[in-house]
């Protein structure tokens, strides 16, 4: 091909504007996917499938920047194994949030004056499904301007048709093999919310409070218990201590009276007390402590229950009617007034828990509820991770995986709720249970009833990998999509979802594990480590990123935070440099078009390229492998900032400016190196897409002029374009220019300002081809008659420069430059060794922050050095 006008292809870059403008481009791309039907899988293709399934978000919920990370995740396996030829699968869906959703209906009524009791519970349902039409599922919306690229078309919702009817067929076979039960257990109670509540819907805090000693009895049979919750002692039913506590082995099997009460209560001896806290003794309140629950079941203490359902004191006398905060300092003052009171201690800090809902304190109570047998299921579920058909990422939090599994209590599973699945049990006049499976129908006649609960929102999440592919029917997408393979998802809710996953799983499945490999990523931080809190103003909002600087940058800034298992820090300042980035790639592509390169015809063979051409080239190679291994490793940090580098370092600052000289020449060589650029654009946008799906598809399509990159085929790396030589050759120049620019810019010379120079050495170096090259990226001329060096540079491999910068550089006004540029660096460095040298700051500081100070004392030390060498290059000039 000759080097025509035509072949720069100025029409071709029209395509693209000056600037990358994100919302000029997402919707419509995002459109044009689904309408396309870029994202729905075909059951029936003989692909390989990839699964994922989305962690299904509350139908109350919107896009935090949690759900903004786990997303970015997914999309990036998801978009990869897409271009690799897998038939993938993501499945999204919503969770009908069973607490969450009724509280907001219920503020909803509460507004006019309305409870869902004035309705009743069927016309309260109605009213709940209206608002899941009318408002609910915004999260979805939000999923599309990230980038999901989920297959709508199987859209599910764990209160959907197929989904109730999975999990009814899960809780009667349960129910049918004896591994749910109904019984009286203590269980986390929401007085405000009026339900029980899973391990994960109770929040701790430490929250300040009071530590009151009592003593119970008199005399030498006295004893003293301490307690933050005084009000409970009215349901006390014993008094513990340590069998092998010599302070008490004589009190043992004796009786002590009850204050305020006139109950006398036994003392008896269990190895659950800790003899060195406190005064040893404890005292026994089995309805409403689960410690104390146990305690009592050993001991056959009787359990009573002194509060109902909304906190208020139900025991018989003067506190009887009392909130349980009301009765606490009531309780303490009469003890103090029977000088009773051994000893306070306020404030106290301790654990609290709270209803992650609506912040009321939690309170345990005895209950009676139904619960799952998890004995059985918990042991295949650690058994599925310890023989290898479950691998969790990273490796060592497996070891947390298995703290719960192998020590998982019986799990509660009805709730106190009208929304959600309604437990299939229904009760006979004569005392009758009968449990309904979906094919058959519920006992009638008068005198049956349903039980009025339901069942926990994680009892149908729990089921989620198999029960959206169709269970318990046999159907296409279960063979075709079951067992999921990539499980993504937060390490804070390992136990409380994943597990559930895998017992369920396991059971349903005939010890088919649910997922292949189990993903954990951290929290979202701030740029500093701290806990992002609406408190701390530190909060980041991605729909606000999505709406500034495109979604690409806020899915590039999270990626970019994302080791396995570690906590992710995001600044908006980091968002703004990935917002760089892609206009970066944007200037790139541009260039390249309005330059005629293209992807059309072959790659000339290795021997007939120019270094700088094999350079490049074996750069990709190089790049392409370990973006492979690090996407299979997860490692999604190192991911972006193995394509950032080679985008921007090698792509962008060297490569593109290496050419230009080339392509402004002309012919063949001109036509090999616009095949080249368009080659590593083609592939390094590919590569690039999993990450920031909407820019790559611009850029794209652009440059190869097909319709979309998403089911374009994923870059192999080519051994025969690897090639060593060519990458040492053009690491040598890259040295000589960065060496001469850097003295360029210490001595204050404009960028364009050419400066004669005599290069020594190239040959020996093997640079003697480059000589062109780096005198037009130095901008540096030919040595004239009149050349006179008054600057010499070693800069490694035997090469020397030799410039006249007689008369480029006023030395008096530069000096004051430098000299003020140094006390800037002195004053910085002295700031940062302060700092490190300050073991209170080393050991307290969030290792993040101790990181940051030891990058700027290292880049003040840097400064310095380079300052003092250029004042004493200052001092070598010629009249200095």
């Amino acid at each position: 091909m000759t080097d025509t006008p035509q072949n720069r292809s100025p029409e071709r870059s029209a395509t693209l504007s000056a600037q990358y403008q994100p919302g000029e481009v997402e919707q419509r791309r995002y459109e044009g996917w689904v309408s396309a039907g870029y994202f729905r899988a075909d059951a029936a293709s003989e692909r390989p499938p990839f699964t994922v399934v989305i962690p299904p978000p509350n139908v109350t919920g919107s896009l935090h920047v949690g759900h903004a990370l786990d997303h970015t995740i997914q999309d990036a396996l998801v978009r990869r194994r897409r271009l690799q030829g897998y038939e993938a699968l993501w499945l999204p869906g919503m969770d009908h949030a069973g607490i969450a959703t009724q509280n907001v209906v219920e503020r909803q009524l509460a507004q006019h004056g309305r409870s869902r009791h004035d309705l009743g519970r069927e016309k309260f349902v109605e009213k709940v499904w209206e608002w899941k039409a009318d408002s609910g599922g915004a999260i979805l919306g939000q999923m599309r301007r990230l980038g999901d690229s989920v297959d709508w078309s199987r859209e599910r919702f764990t209160m959907d048709d197929g989904l109730s009817r999975a999990v009814q067929t899960i809780f009667k076979r349960l129910y049918d093999d004896g591994l749910i039960y109904r019984a009286e257990r203590i269980i986390n109670w929401c007085p405000r919310c009026l339900t029980a509540l899973s391990d994960i819907e109770v929040e701790h805090t430490e929250d300040e409070g009071e530590l009151v000693s009592i003593r119970y009895g008199e005399g030498d049979d006295a004893i003293v218990v301490a307690t933050t919750r005084a009000e409970t002692m009215l349901g006390d039913t014993a008094v513990a201590v340590h069998p092998d506590d010599d302070r008490y082995r004589h009190l043992v099997g004796t009786e002590v009276e009850l204050p305020l009460t006139g109950r006398r209560i036994p003392i008896v001896a269990d190895e659950h007390v800790d003899p060195a806290f406190g005064t040893g003794a404890v005292k026994v309140t089995p309805a409403h402590d689960p410690n104390d629950f146990e305690i009592g079941q050993r001991h056959s203490l009787p359990s009573l229950t002194i509060m109902d359902e909304r906190g208020v004191i139900t025991a018989r006398g003067p506190f009887e009617g009392l909130d349980r905060y009301e009765a606490r300092p009531a309780i303490v003052a009469a003890l103090r007034a029977q000088g009773r009171i051994a000893a306070e201690k306020r404030p106290y800090l301790h654990a609290v828990g709270h209803c992650s809902r609506c912040r009321t304190t939690v309170e345990p109570r005895l209950s009676l509820q139904w619960f799952v047998n998890t004995s059985p299921l918990a042991k295949a579920a650690g058994d599925a991770v310890r023989d290898g058909r479950v691998r969790i990422e990273p490796a060592e939090l497996a070891k947390r995986y298995f703290a719960w599994v192998d020590n998982m209590h019986d799990w509660c599973i009805s709730r106190q709720l009208w929304w959600g699945h309604r437990i299939p049990v229904w009760y006979g006049p004569g005392g009758e249970v009968v449990c309904v499976g979906p094919d058959e129908q519920p006992p009638s006649g008068e005198g049956w009833r349903q039980d009025e609960d339901v069942l926990d929102t994680w009892f149908s999440s729990a089921l989620w990998p198999f029960s959206t592919l169709g269970w318990p029917e046999k159907t296409a997408d279960l063979a075709k999509f079951y067992p999921t393979s990539v499980l993504v998802t937060g390490y804070d809710i390992l136990f409380f979802w994943v597990a559930r996953m895998m017992m369920f799983g396991l059971y349903a499945m005939d010890g088919v594990q649910p997922f292949d490999v189990v993903a954990l990523h951290g929290m979202v931080r701030d740029q500093f480590g701290k806990k992002m809190s609406k408190s701390f103003g530190n909060v980041v909002d991605p729909l606000d990123w999505i709406e500034r600087f495109g979604a690409d940058a806020t899915r590039f800034t999270l990626a970019r935070g994302a080791n396995p298992g570690s906590d992710v820090p995001v600044s908006e300042e980091w968002c703004q440099g990935s917002r760089n980035f892609c206009n970066k790639l944007w200037n790139a592509t541009r260039f390249a078009l309005m330059n005629g390169a293209h992807v059309t015809g072959e790659l000339a063979a290795p021997g007939e390229l120019s270094a700088v051409d094999r350079w490049v080239l074996s750069r990709l190679q190089h790049v392409t492998a370990e973006v492979d291994e690090q996407f299979e490793a997860f490692e999604f940090a190192k991911v972006c900032d193995t394509l950032y580098h080679f985008a921007w370092d090698d792509v962008c600052d060297w490569y593109v400016e290496l050419s230009k000289p080339v392509l402004a020449a002309g012919g063949p060589a001109a036509e090999r190196t616009r095949r080249v650029l368009g080659h590593v654009l083609d592939r390094l946008l590919r590569l690039l897409h999993p990450v920031i799906p909407f820019v790559t598809e611009e850029l794209w399509t652009a440059l190869t002029g097909e319709p979309t990159v998403v089911t374009a085929a994923w870059p192999a790396a080519d051994p025969a374009y690897v090639d060593d030589a060519a990458e040492a050759e053009v690491v040598a120049l890259q040295r000589v220019v960065t060496e001469v620019r850097r003295f360029r810019a210490d001595q204050g010379l404009r960028p364009g300002q050419r400066v004669a120079a005599r290069l020594g050495g190239l040959e020996a170096a093997g640079l003697g081809a480059q000589e062109p090259l780096i005198r037009s990226l130095a901008r540096l001329d030919e040595p004239g008659e009149a050349f006179a060096a008054s600057a010499k540079l070693a800069v490694g491999g035997g090469v020397a420069v030799e410039l006249d910068t007689r008369g480029a550089i006023d030395v008096a006004a530069e000096r004051a430059r430098l000299t003020k540029d140094r006390a800037a660096a002195e004053k910085e460095a002295a700031q940062t060794r302060a700092k490190l040298g300050n073991p209170a700051f080393v050991d307290k500081a969030p290792e993040p922050v101790v990181a940051k100070i030891r990058e700027r004392q290292a880049a003040a030390d840097a400064d310095l050095a380079r300052i003092d060498a250029a004042l004493a290059a200052l001092d070598a000039l010629p009249g200095a």
